[in-house]
């Protein structure tokens, strides 16, 4: 087992480039650009392609004609190029395409500044383009999960044919940690990065020619109302199947909690800070890890074995993964909220003061 310090912009594109992505387009803005420099540099490397559009429209089309070529594609941008990227995305869901795209969220709203921020909850979750379509939204909170979610990134992308959004934020973008190596398969050392040779999958629906077989078709575009509402519905029964599946959460301090810390990403952090600080046994965590299927089953079960329960919801927002924990908890317990947006991020002392200690 090795360690290696790595930014977490850099361990998502070498995360990227160990899970095969083979090609990548984006557009430079900050604070990602880390993650842009480091495919420019590393995909030439392993000969497969780098492309610096000249636009975010630009990129997340790209990625969806690499994609429909049975290719592992992906992109990366911070919020304001995200919006850019709306309608592509929703091509992507509709088409049912893979494609892994990252965001690394900046304060906003507009141009705002390059301070992190958590304010984009509701454009990757609620879908922020046309039609009804979901992402598979992952969170990862430190630079080792930055790096593993992307091999999961991938494999949930390809499994369900359908876009992942890898949501971090500014401060884990820039942030530089260990990175704790597992295996031969991952990094070796920092001054020459070792990959696995990738075999792309056999994928059937791909658009790689029909020289010997029926042509495939890949569109988002029904003239109809009939063929237009069946596509729907094969996405609906699709988006079930995922809800039903890929839920992921980290339970933190939960055997007899009457508090209940809700965060995710970087401020799960700063919350897991303050119950050890506190060494209080009856404050707990719930770190949602996907943000879209959201965990409501372990809310469901705490209201139900304890009917005296606070949550206290936690971002870098005024208040959009609130809503999600209201829904999950059906009026059963009581559910406060603190949070900050602009750039601004909930201290350990503002928690503390917030929970009456």
């Amino acid at each position: 087992m090795e360690k290696i310090l790595i930014s977490g912009n850099e361990a998502i594109g070498e995360g990227a480039i160990q899970a095969g992505c083979f090609f990548y387009a984006g557009y430079p803005i900050t604070p990602q650009n880390e993650l842009t420099a480091y495919m420019a540099k590393r995909m030439p490397e392993e000969k497969r392609i780098f492309i610096q559009a000249e636009s975010e429209i630009s990129a997340i089309n790209m990625v969806l004609g690499a994609s429909a070529c049975g290719f592992r594609a992906m992109t990366s941008s911070s919020s304001p190029g995200i919006s850019l990227k709306q309608e592509g995305i929703s091509y992507l869901a509709g088409c049912q395409l893979p494609a892994v795209i990252v965001n690394i969220m900046r304060a906003g709203p507009g141009l705002g500044n390059v301070f992190p921020a958590q304010s984009d909850y509701f454009q990757a979750t609620k879908g922020g383009g046309h039609g009804d379509y979901h992402l598979i939204v992952l969170a990862p909170s430190s630079v080792q999960e930055a790096f593993d979610f992307m091999f999961w990134a991938f494999d949930l992308a390809d499994k369900y044919r359908n876009p992942v959004m890898i949501l971090g934020d500014g401060m884990l973008g820039q942030m530089m940690e260990p990175l704790i190596v597992q295996s031969s398969k991952f990094i070796v050392n920092r001054k020459k990065l070792r990959t696995t040779n990738y075999q792309l999958r056999t994928k059937r629906w791909a658009l790689t020619g029909c020289k010997d077989r029926k042509p495939n078709i890949i569109r988002s575009f029904y003239l109809t109302q009939k063929e237009l509402e069946e596509n729907n519905l094969i996405l609906q029964r699709k988006y079930k199947r995922i809800k039903e599946k890929e839920a992921r959460w980290e339970e933190f301090n939960l055997k007899e909690p009457k508090i209940i810390l809700v965060a995710y990403g970087t401020m799960a952090r700063i919350a897991k800070g303050v119950i050890k600080k506190l060494k209080d046994k009856k404050i707990g965590l719930i770190r949602p890890i996907t943000l879209w299927p959201f965990p409501e089953k372990i809310f469901k079960e705490l209201t139900l074995k304890n009917k005296d329960l606070t949550f206290l919801v936690l971002e870098m927002s005024y208040g959009q993964m609130l809503e999600d924990v209201k829904l999950a908890v059906e009026g059963k317990a009581k559910v406060e909220f603190l949070g900050r947006a602009g750039g601004g991020i909930p201290t350990e002392e503002e928690i503390i003061k917030k929970l009456g200690n």
